[in-house]
């Protein structure tokens, strides 16, 4: 199954609770923050949205959701948790690892300081009467959470093939309807475009 990434929060970096592994805590998603995905539509994470996949998936801790694991929740090095605010992760990494020795400098300094995280989609709402249309994550699998160096909404061809299933599944009336959103935001954007080009 093909799978989404988006963009959390601010990663932290810390000495370990025992003074010598590396704690690395944050948040890999934030629930019910609006997010634009590339003009095609905006997404919300709802609360409660890994709960099932907090105690079922076996989530890897990854740099750019690439690479060997430096923690995972299979082997307990890495603890997944869900609350008001959103995804949270907490791991202490092994000091002697190479990966983490070459990964944490880049970290304190900043150069690697935004959480990512890879899912998807187990159950899902949209909302075609707004435009752009808003995607709601009801329920998601999970499969990896990343530190990373430029936070992308990688995934965008599967939402919009998302959306694409959905209208697909609209009565007649309500399809012509979300058809009729599209080609105005279309129409709209040829005359700014015609606007800009004459200026």
């Amino acid at each position: 199954m093909k799978h989404e990434t988006r963009m959390g929060q601010a990663v932290e970096v810390r000495e370990g609770d025992d003074g010598e592994g590396i704690r690395v805590t944050g948040y890999a998603a934030v629930f019910n923050q609006e997010t634009d995905i590339c003009g095609f539509f905006r997404e919300r994470i709802l609360p409660g949205a890994f709960s099932d996949a907090i105690g079922k998936d076996d989530v890897v801790f990854l740099v750019n959701h690439h690479g060997l694991p430096l923690a995972r929740t299979r082997s307990g090095t890495l603890k997944l948790s869900e609350d008001d605010h959103g995804l949270k992760i907490e791991t202490e990494l092994d000091p002697n690892d190479p990966d983490v020795q070459a990964l944490i400098p880049k970290m304190q300094r900043g150069d690697l300081d935004k959480m990512s995280f890879a899912f998807s989609a187990v159950k899902e709402t949209w909302d075609e009467t707004v435009d752009p249309p808003m995607r709601d994550v009801v329920k998601a699998a999970l499969y990896d959470v990343s530190v990373v160096t430029n936070p992308a909404y990688e995934g965008t061809e599967i939402g919009l093939r998302s959306l694409q299933t959905h209208r697909e599944n609209l009565s007649p009336q309500r399809k012509s309807s979300a058809v009729s959103v599209s080609k105005r935001r279309m129409q709209l954007g040829l005359v700014q475009m015609e606007q800009a080009n004459s200026k």
